[in-house]
């Protein structure tokens, strides 16, 4: 069975259109979002409003797998996805999904595939973690140099997170993680597998739509971040390392106005969509929907539109 990838930049609007194109083709939906996954996590990652019901997430009664299901203090990654979207995949095989995020790897890890690479070792990554807080990146990235000058002449300095997974594969694989790399990395979105969309808004419209949205979950990010907090999380756990809740965390501290919070994180969330854009802007064989004003975004016809390709193509 052929599916639809629905991506785009955060704010853009992938879970409203997902669940348009669900209901028109009796679709279940699996999200894309590495941020989603999270218990007690709503506000700030635009997380569809459900309830769970035998053990499946109805939005709307649509199906959608892969959201508000882990602890926040677990970690899941582009392999886990993988496995657990296949799972879902082969439990409804008559069905159509809706893959909808803007988690690039994931998506590229599921259709494309990765490099067979060693999985993360939290005690490796806890060493690593404390040597770049101690250190100082420049001194995270000579290490890598040292290990592997060819992924550190690729990797910049100042993408810590980068810089310490080429590490920990390097440490883990007895490798330089450079000599590891197969070239799925940069493959193509095969269209035999899926219709790839991709939302494609005008770059000024887009600011607007995370400044209002950012706007909004403000105060409902600090009330599910002391919740949190309430029910023992820690304050460094995997969830709320998430966009826009370390700035929360400054703000109940007292070390930063509101003004400022939100200022901080409508900016990281604009830099965020610019490096979805650039990820995403890979796929030549996509089926780009341009919106250029507010009205350009109607789901029905969207949604009509993008069934019609699939049709055609399927």
């Amino acid at each position: 069975m052929k599916h639809i990838v629905l991506a785009g930049p955060t704010a853009s609007g992938k879970t409203e259109l997902a669940l348009a194109l669900a209901k028109r083709l009796d679709a279940h939906v699996i999200s894309a979002d590495s941020r989603q996954i999270y218990q007690g996590l709503t506000a700030g990652t635009a997380k569809p409003k459900g309830f769970y019901q035998n053990e499946t997430y109805l939005v709307e009664n649509i199906p959608y797998h892969l959201v508000d299901f882990l602890p926040p203090d677990k970690t899941f990654d582009a392999a886990s996805f993988c496995t657990a979207a296949t799972q879902l995949t082969q439990s409804f095989p008559e069905k159509p999904f809706i893959f909808a995020g803007g988690t690039g790897m994931y998506l590229h890890a599921f259709f494309v595939g990765l490099d067979p690479l060693p999985p993360s070792a939290p005690a490796l990554r806890a060493e690593l973690t404390d040597f770049a807080v101690r250190q100082g990146k420049e001194a995270l990235h000579a290490r890598l140099a040292e290990k592997d000058p060819v992924s550190a002449a690729q990797i910049p300095a100042g993408n810590v997170q980068r810089v310490m997974r080429a590490l920990e594969i390097t440490l883990l694989a007895g490798r330089p993680a450079s000599e590891l790399k197969t070239g799925n990395f940069f493959g193509q979105f095969p269209s035999d597998k899926a219709l790839f969309v991709y939302l494609n808004w005008e770059k000024d419209l887009l600011n607007a739509r995370i400044e209002a949205r950012t706007e909004g979950m403000l105060e409902p990010m600090a009330q599910e971040t002391q919740a949190l907090l309430r029910a023992g999380a820690a304050e460094n756990c995997p969830a709320l390392k998430s966009l826009g809740y370390p700035q929360i965390l400054q703000w109940l501290r007292g070390e930063k106005t509101r003004r400022e919070t939100l200022e901080k994180i409508v900016i990281l969330t604009r830099q965020y969509a610019k490096r979805q854009r650039t990820w995403f802007n890979r796929y030549k064989n996509a089926l780009r929907l341009d919106l250029q004003k507010p009205q350009d975004f109607d789901t029905d016809k969207l949604a009509k539109k993008i069934t019609d390709v699939f049709f055609e193509k399927n």
